[in-house]
């Protein structure tokens, strides 16, 4: 089943299954990534998803968030109502193919984007083309590990979300980034070395 197709089907129990990590950890990691963001800036967010990132944008950032399932953008649709000052637009669009000009944006934000896009490294191209000169891209992904240990879960844990959204625990991200044209500014493992904040520019 094509992963627009899983994600679809999952939107409507997704924050749920996520809950639990979201409040322990999640959170105040999206919470870093929105305060590297200036007043004023264009942003935009690629797989928003069901909106998990709304709380966290400043009220005077205008944000383009994009998504190619439906039944995520839905739910985003429905949490955006909750932010009338806040300035978004959300939009049907694949990663992979991004309907804006070139040097368009002065962020790009992804979170827990890149283990999924089917072809990473086209989507990753893609953000690069649209990111303005001198702008940043920001990237909250987690990654296969440095450590075989570590390794063993993930591959585990990945035999059960792949099936499910299509979601790899062990894709080479910081690689694909590096491979895709950018280059890492700043680089932070906030779990281990699986989940990192990579700042980057092209």
């Amino acid at each position: 089943m094509e992963t627009f197709k899983k994600y679809n089907r999952f939107s409507k129990f997704y924050d749920g299954f996520e809950s639990s990590m979201e409040k322990r950890k999640f959170g105040s990691w999206r919470s870093m990534v929105f305060k590297l963001i200036p007043e004023g800036s264009s942003v935009l967010e690629v797989g928003i998803g069901t909106g998990k990132n709304l709380p966290y944008y400043g009220e005077d950032v205008n944000v383009i968030g994009i998504d190619f399932s439906r039944g995520m953008l839905e739910k985003a649709t429905e949490k955006a109502k909750a932010y009338p000052e806040k300035e978004v637009s959300l939009l049907q669009m694949d990663v992979t193919d991004l309907g804006f000009p070139d040097d368009y944006f002065e962020f790009v934000v992804s979170t827990f984007v890149f283990c999924t896009v089917p072809n990473p490294l086209a989507g990753l191209q893609e953000v690069k083309r649209v990111l303005k000169p001198g702008g940043k891209a920001i990237f909250l992904e987690h990654m296969r590990s440095s450590s075989t240990f570590n390794n063993l879960f993930l591959y585990a844990m990945s035999g059960m979300t792949i099936p499910l959204i299509g979601t790899s625990m062990v894709r080479k991200t910081k690689q694909n980034i590096q491979q895709s044209g950018f280059h890492v500014v700043e680089e932070n493992n906030l779990f281990s070395d699986i989940v990192k904040l990579l700042i980057c520019t092209k």
